[in-house]
């Protein structure tokens, strides 16, 4: 929406022109400028997102045992309709601060769905550090957790985790303010916005590489870990070209780096279809690796437990009604 310059193509809100959401003409929708074409498109997304949080906790209501995953599913519900009313506010009263607060909410609901499905999964729900060895040694998961090298490091594991998922939204959050700063600020409060935001880039890579490091050393069997930290090695990766592509797509290539990189034929185009794609990529990756660090943040803390807890995993507790 920022990055297509759309977030006011529809100046009413909650209705589309007068019409009802879901009664706004589909052949003018389609037909429409490009800007309102999105701006439509994401009020229709956004309005099912929220009916499918909806369902979810009804869902949740019926089968779901435990009482803190339905605290949890409201929460989804109550987080869904204030980043909706945020972006309505943001429509009427045309504020920028607003915006910047609809796309701080956004990731924390989505971080938010990601570990409603990690607390939800058969993963979680049995506890099991590694089934398949588990089953290859005659099943004595407990004996087989006792010994497995993980113990040493579970602690590690578990607090990295949970500090590099922090990083991970506060990153997210300068990013928001990086996209919505006002047009008459000063100079100097941009550019010190983006050096916390390349410094934090520069920590939370570090957090990830240590990360990843140590669940392939010394959790390589506790599935789901090491698929999660390859994922997330690999987002990283992407995410440092998406972030240099999008300083050279919207602000040209840095004056240390001009004489091997710019060419004379090289033109900066606002709101190019290049650039767009390019900013809206680094922005949704920036999610998926937040996601990303939530779930691994979440499984760490319940399949590394400390031996205590390991010997209580014979008898799993299953917390949804199947």
């Amino acid at each position: 929406m920022t990055t297509t310059d759309a977030g006011m193509a529809v100046p009413d809100w909650p209705n589309t022109y007068g019409y009802n959401l879901f009664l706004y003409p589909w052949q003018s929708w389609l037909a429409a400028p490009w800007d309102l074409f999105v701006e439509h498109g994401h009020r229709m997304l956004a309005a099912t997102v929220g009916l499918i949080t909806i369902g979810m906790l009804t869902v949740f209501m019926k089968l779901e045992r435990r009482n803190w995953v339905r605290g949890m599913g409201f929460a989804a519900v109550a987080l869904v309709v204030f980043q909706g009313a945020l972006g309505g506010m943001r429509v009427l009263l045309d504020e920028r601060t607003l915006a910047m607060l609809h796309g701080m909410t956004g990731p924390l609901f989505f971080g938010l769905t990601v570990g409603l499905a990690v607390i939800t999964s058969r993963t979680w729900l049995l506890g099991a550090v590694d089934s398949a060895s588990a089953s290859a040694s005659g099943g004595d998961e407990c004996r087989l957790s006792q010994r497995h090298p993980i113990e040493r490091g579970a602690g590690q594991i578990r607090m990295l985790a949970t500090v590099t998922a922090v990083l991970a939204y506060l990153q997210i959050v300068l990013g928001a303010v990086l996209r919505h700063v006002p047009v008459d600020s000063q100079p100097g409060a941009f550019l010190l916005a983006v050096r916390f935001h390349l410094f934090l880039a520069g920590v939370l890579t570090l957090h990830i590489a240590l990360l990843v490091g140590l669940v392939l050393l010394r959790a390589p069997h506790a599935r789901p870990l090491p698929r999660f930290a390859t994922m997330l090695a690999g987002l990283v990766l992407l995410q440092l070209v998406l972030g240099v592509a999008t300083w050279m797509e919207k602000y040209s290539v840095p004056d240390w780096a001009s004489g091997w990189i710019s060419h004379p034929a090289m033109v900066i185009r606002a709101g190019s279809w290049l650039q767009t794609n390019i900013i809206t990529a680094h922005v949704a990756t920036g999610s998926a690796i937040f996601g990303t660090t939530i779930a691994l943040m979440l499984y760490s803390h319940r399949l590394l437990s400390g031996s205590a807890a390991v010997r209580q995993r014979g008898k799993p507790q299953l917390g949804v009604a199947l």
